[in-house]
């Protein structure tokens, strides 16, 4: 049995976690607040998200994995979710206090902000529970500074610059996350070396399989799903680790893949583009004389 809990007002979701509505559109919530959790004898609960919500857990990451490597920051684990997002959790049929501290604010809110327009380039919206950001000690108290500080102009009688600051300091809050992602990358260089392994690996596999006539052309979303990241993590992964682009580095591999096949001399260039998934052989040769600088014929007869 699930129990869904769906999560599309400021309002309600603090009354649901005892505290005070000071904005209709935003809130800073500090869980110890919230009363005692027990839900009762469902199995999972099911939150869907109308709002952003950003949650702060106090938990210890050094018992968080990735793949088989431990989380060397202590502090807590900050996780993202954005409106149509949701999330399913195992009940643990045992009351618990939560902790942990969070940010909510509605999508109207960002009406008229620049937020507005920077709002999608934070990919960890959609990043998967098991990516969360993982902070150190210096980072969380800079987390929760600025919580603060948003909580504090909460608090203030509404005047004209009211929303600007409120916006402008959820702006700086999802900026240093972005930051922090960044640095996470980089620390993680060991786990993140053997997803970029399996990923070479897969995607020579893909390429000596019947997918490419079965499925098509390879996808970021495929590999991403094969190995268990969201496309936006992955695809933010091997920019950081190559430099490319998730979708750039599978299109150099199919083109050469496509250079060592012309070359082989034996299939006409129509055989050549159904076999690597292309659906018209024109785009194939579109696409190859675009990055070759030639076409699959041209390049034939000079090599």
């Amino acid at each position: 049995m699930e129990k869904v809990i769906n999560i599309d007002s400021v309002n309600d979701f603090n009354a649901a976690n005892n505290h005070k509505t000071l904005h209709p559109l935003v809130s800073v919530i500090d869980y110890s607040r919230a009363e005692p959790r027990d839900w009762g004898e469902v199995d999972t609960i099911r939150f869907n998200y109308g709002l952003y919500s950003v949650i702060l857990k106090d938990v210890v990451c050094g018992d968080i994995r990735y793949g088989r490597h431990h989380y060397d920051y202590q502090a807590g684990t900050l996780i993202f979710y954005a409106p149509g997002q949701f999330v399913s959790l195992d009940n643990p049929k045992v009351v618990y206090q939560p902790k942990g501290h969070g940010m909510i604010f509605h999508p109207d809110f960002l009406i008229g902000t620049h937020l507005a327009k920077s709002i999608h380039q934070y990919k960890f919206f959609s990043y998967q529970t098991n990516e969360a950001l993982h902070l150190s000690e210096d980072e969380r108290d800079l987390i929760l500074d600025i919580l603060t500080k948003i909580e504090f102009e909460l608090k203030q009688p509404v005047d004209k610059h009211s929303k600007k600051l409120i916006a402008s300091n959820i702006e700086l809050f999802l900026d240093y996350c972005q930051r922090f992602y960044d640095r996470q990358f980089i620390t993680r260089d060991v786990a993140h070396s053997g997803i970029l392994e399996r990923f070479e690996e897969n995607l020579n596999a893909y390429f000596h399989s019947d997918k490419p006539q079965t499925i098509g052309l390879p996808s970021v979303a495929y590999f991403a799903d094969e190995l268990n990241l969201s496309s936006n993590y992955f695809g933010d992964l091997v920019k950081k680790e190559t430099g490319q682009s998730a979708k750039d580095y599978i299109l150099f591999k199919t083109i050469s893949i496509a250079k060592e096949k012309v070359f082989e001399n034996d299939k006409t260039v129509n055989e050549i583009a159904y076999e690597l998934g292309f659906k018209y052989p024109q785009h194939f040769t579109r696409l190859f004389k675009q990055k070759v600088g030639m076409s699959p014929m041209e390049f034939r007869g000079v090599n």
